[in-house]
């Protein structure tokens, strides 16, 4: 065999699974689809509305068309680079609540609960404020305050407490309901990534990264896996490892991986002429996502990026700032303000998250409007629906079918309903009532409980948080079991968001980053016996 492990996919999890497996002296290959994370967007904070959407940068996956979202289908941003979703996401430090790790831990999932997890965020972590009970200070993942300032956030903070929110300077100590600025994935003003934060900091003498490496499938003998087959630079390839494979690949690519190896739904398999190895109808079901909802106004005599960006001296002023200071707009992650609330009284912590912008645009890639605008995208954070993630081919790099399923149920309609009624109660508060908000997504004229569920559908789009397609699980019926083993098929476990049992109350990047802190030690140790 040529190696210890076998990586499948340099993303979120994969760089933390290398680094940690690596520099304890294991021999590991890492094998990533995409390329390498030089391309300069890539690190200027700003630079994600130039790698979604961008084939070099994204697998340009869409979403099947979704009923619930009056037969739209939505753009599907996952990273095709070292790095991952991290190289393009939102840079949003957030672990979710305390109740959902518990909860976990109430399935039965041992070593999973809060107080289990929180060393092991604090072990990856680098936190501006430095290390106390809830903080690490040293690790890899840095944390900092974000580099600008918006009074029309401001104020939209001021509203937020008047409505009964309070504030808070910290989402992260297991309660996060409140508002107040989130905190960023960057260094004096560049995006942290992991391939940066951990592949390129890995000290073990054996590891190895192969770019433009798509898998083809698992390699399956005598009911084990044994390695991996690939194909670079029109070349198929095999590798093989004595240890195990891990599958990081993400909660699409993932179970995308394990339907073309013949593990999966057998239905679903046979039905694209491929062997079924192990019947599994759980791989690439249970897909969980978190739905925005996108509520706009258009404001009179704000300061908003949409008056700065859209003149030549403005865009001219924003480029100096960035280019002196690493400040400003340039330096800003897609949402700045947050707010954690609950949904109804009957809620018993946070279940919406707002990500709140000084901007307004038609669609996401579309450009500014001409006018001072805000925007503050609501989510439900604890969806009921279910999707799935299914193969489309045999061919492997043919798109999944991707079928989040949103607002399928009576509940996750009641919420959306609640989100866009709450958000509308907060521009309503004295603290904006300057800027005489006026209602742009929906729209004033949705009013009834029949038009804002339209209205919903109309503007709910995806805050690109897929999780749970081959969950872990104490029940047989899950494809994991609490150490992320694949049942019934050794040598294989599968480390991303794609393990999560339910969805975090959250951003979902720093979540899998801890998943791959506990699957390594969890392998180091198995090693060790």
């Amino acid at each position: 065999m040529d190696w210890d492990h076998i990586i499948v996919g340099a993303g979120s999890a994969g760089c933390v699974m290398a680094k940690r497996l690596a520099d304890s002296g294991r021999k590991v290959l890492v094998l990533e689809a995409g390329g390498r994370d030089n391309y300069h967007w890539v690190h200027i904070p700003v630079g994600y509305l130039y790698c979604i959407g961008n084939p070099r940068t994204d697998w340009m996956f869409r979403t099947a068309e979704e009923p619930g979202l009056n037969g739209r289908s939505l753009l599907y941003p996952r990273g095709k680079l070292l790095g991952g979703c991290s190289s393009i996401n939102g840079m949003l430090y957030l672990r979710g609540q305390a109740a959902d790790y518990d909860g976990w831990r109430q399935m039965g999932l041992i070593g999973w609960g809060w107080e289990d997890v929180l060393p092991l965020f604090r072990k990856s972590e680098d936190y501006v404020d430095g290390a106390s009970e809830l903080h690490g200070e040293g690790g890899e993942w840095r944390v900092e305050n974000q580099r600008l300032h918006w009074q029309v956030l401001d104020d939209w903070m001021n509203a937020a407490k008047q409505w009964g929110l309070p504030e808070t300077r910290d989402f992260n100590t297991g309660d996060n309901e409140g508002v107040g600025y989130f905190r960023v994935n960057q260094r004096k003003g560049w995006r942290i990534n992991t391939a940066k934060a951990f592949l390129r900091t890995a000290t073990g003498p054996r590891l190895k990264v192969e770019t433009h490496a798509h898998t083809r499938q698992l390699l399956i003998e005598a009911g084990r896996v044994v390695g991996v087959e690939y194909e670079q630079n029109g070349q198929v390839k095999t590798a093989r490892c004595g240890g195990e494979v891990v599958l990081s690949a993400g909660a699409v690519g993932s179970p995308q991986i394990l339907q073309l190896s013949g593990v999966g739904p057998g239905a679903l398999l046979q039905r694209h002429g491929i062997d079924v190895v192990r019947d599994q109808p759980e791989v690439g079901a249970n897909l969980q996502d978190h739905l925005q909802l996108r509520c706009a106004w258009r404001l009179e005599g704000a300061k908003t990026l949409n008056t700065l960006a859209n003149s030549l001296w403005g865009k001219a002023k924003i480029g100096l700032e960035y280019a002196l200071r690493r400040t400003g707009p340039m330096a800003m992650s897609p949402s700045q303000l947050g707010a954690f609330s609950r949904s109804s009284d009957r809620v018993e912590t946070a279940d919406l998250e707002y990500h709140v912008q000084p901007l307004t645009l038609e669609a996401f890639g579309q450009p500014l409007h001409d006018f001072p605008g805000l925007t503050a995208s609501v989510c439900n954070l604890r969806p009921e629906s279910r999707g799935t993630v299914e193969i489309t081919s045999p061919e492997p790099k043919a798109a999944p079918k991707i079928a989040p399923n949103y607002l399928s149920t009576e509940g996750d309609r009641a919420v959306a309903l609640a989100s866009i009624r709450q958000s509308r109660e907060i521009m309503a508060q004295a603290a904006m009532s300057k800027y005489t908000p006026q209602e742009i997504k929906p729209g004033p004229e949705y009013q009834s409980d029949e038009e804002v569920a339209k209205a919903a559908g109309d503007v709910g789009t995806t805050i690109f948080h897929p999780t749970c397609t081959i969950r872990m699980g104490m029940d047989e019926a899950a494809p994991l079991d609490e150490r992320l083993r694949f049942r019934g098929l050794p040598g294989l476990r599968v480390v991303d968001a794609s393990v999560m049992p339910k969805i975090t109350s959250g951003n979902t990047n720093s979540p899998t980053i801890m998943i791959a802190e506990k699957a390594a030690e969890m392998m180091l140790a198995d090693v060790k016996v």
